[in-house]
């Protein structure tokens, strides 16, 4: 794992489609249509945001977790539709140990359905696998979230299996996992 690169400066991931980059204040509007919406937080933990005030806030707290090496927040964008903001990628859990990484993602709800989340995954893991040269990545989603399972299956991700009332999300209390996994030698294989 090339630790050094990992917070040196916030990525910049991109194909033909998608941006991922940091998300700015410039993107308050199109990142409150996200952390406002209820329907998002079924699946993840906290709670939606009550006022622009508090969406504000969390840019501020991207930037502050970024320097403190926690965790690295990047908006998703749509070059086709004038580089709107659409998603958030996150990137954390960095273990030199085993390097590895976990990764997680969000999208508005207006673009659910359109394989942006595949894509995103597939940058994430290219990113991952061949900049930062993990051995593993992987995700954690609740056992309702068949959307978010699916997107990690059309990447190739393997189910480990359910981590039952193993961890505490903020907003649900105690809940089960499954846990997904893919490893970078999987991963080459799907293209040789």
């Amino acid at each position: 794992m090339k630790d050094e690169k990992i917070f040196k400066s916030f990525p910049i991931i991109q194909n033909d489609d998608i941006l991922m980059k940091q998300i700015v204040k410039q993107d308050l509007n199109d990142y409150a249509e996200i952390n406002m919406n209820e329907e998002l937080y079924r699946f993840k933990p906290g709670e939606p945001r009550k006022t622009i005030a508090a969406v504000e806030n969390i840019i501020g707290h991207h930037e502050r977790d970024f320097y403190k090496k926690i965790i690295i927040n990047l908006g998703i964008y749509l070059k086709e539709e004038n580089y709107k903001m659409v998603g958030v990628a996150e990137l954390f859990d960095f273990d030199k140990k085993i390097n590895a990484a976990t990764i997680g993602y969000t999208l508005n709800k207006n673009y659910w359905g359109k394989g942006i989340a595949t894509k995103t995954t597939a940058l994430l893991l290219n990113y991952l696998f061949y900049e930062i040269e993990v051995n593993r990545i992987q995700a954690f989603v609740m056992p309702q979230n068949e959307k978010s399972k699916n997107v990690l299956l059309r990447n190739k991700f393997m189910k480990e299996g359910t981590i039952r009332q193993g961890y505490y999300w903020r907003g649900r209390g105690i809940v089960d996992l499954e846990l997904y996994s893919i490893l970078k030698s999987e991963y080459i294989a799907q293209y040789v």
